[in-house]
């Protein structure tokens, strides 16, 4: 039953994803694109439910569980940061971007099968795992809107200015600032994992993770404080973003 409620996430994801393009290449604007990924989201909610009640704690035991959890948290941020700042179009540069964490997750040896209680939890451990995760759903949709920049900035160099992505495509300060306020609570979200890491019992299997959480904190933590100090053209800014999103997820892949 779960895996078909994160299968019907990740076609819901494709349709509204498919429908979003289709629509800007027409030259329209789409609002079904918010539509079909809060159903998306509503599938995801779901699918962590019923994880979540058999594993009787917060459903990240797994690498598949990771993955539907970060994706559950990039959609509910698109749904928060898109509407709220005029980005309709972001959710088009979302949908493929869960289609392919969850399909990733619905790959043969990722999800258990019979997913077993999890014991001997700890309060400071699901805090650690939640916030962490979070944290990169927010990172992520920055990343996402990183590469909307730069879309736009090739769009502007190349003088296509009377395409239909270029004409859907939001004001280009919108899009900074966004990116900006979703770096700062991605930063926000995994300093808060990361000190309930340092509060939580230790053994030798959490200590690689958190210290990875660490340096990818320390590498947010200058590219914000660079960025507040000196200052970044929205061009680094949007590279950074997209680089330190990849090589993170390379980091933790490895761990």
């Amino acid at each position: 039953m779960d895996r078909w409620l994160l299968i019907s996430a990740t076609l819901l994801a494709v349709f509204g994803g498919a429908w979003g393009m289709v629509s800007v290449h027409r030259g329209n604007r789409s609002r079904w694109t918010v539509v079909w990924m809060s159903a998306v989201l509503v599938c995801q909610i779901a699918f962590l439910s019923l994880r979540g009640e058999q594993r009787a704690a917060c459903p990240l035991a797994d690498r598949g569980e990771i993955l539907a959890f970060l994706s559950w948290s990039l959609t509910l941020f698109y749904l928060l940061v898109g509407p709220a700042y005029r980005i309709s179009l972001l959710g088009v540069f979302t949908a493929p971007v869960v289609v392919v964490f969850q399909s990733i997750a619905l790959l043969p040896g990722m999800l258990e099968w019979n997913p077993q209680e999890v014991a001997g939890g700890n309060p400071w451990h699901e805090t650690h795992s939640a916030t962490s995760v979070l944290a990169y759903g927010a990172l992520a949709l920055a990343a996402v809107a990183g590469v909307m920049f730069l879309v736009l900035d090739r769009q502007l160099k190349e003088h296509h200015l009377k395409s239909g992505l270029f004409r859907n495509l939001p004001p280009v300060r919108e899009l900074l600032v966004s990116l900006e306020r979703l770096l700062w609570l991605g930063g926000g979200l995994l300093t808060v994992g990361i000190v309930a890491g340092f509060l939580m019992p230790h053994d030798r299997s959490a200590l690689g993770h958190l210290i990875a959480a660490l340096a990818v904190w320390t590498g947010y933590a200058v590219l914000l404080a660079v960025k507040s100090v000196r200052g970044l053209t929205g061009r680094r800014l949007s590279l950074l973003a997209v680089g330190m999103f990849v090589l993170s997820l390379g980091v933790f892949a490895f761990v």
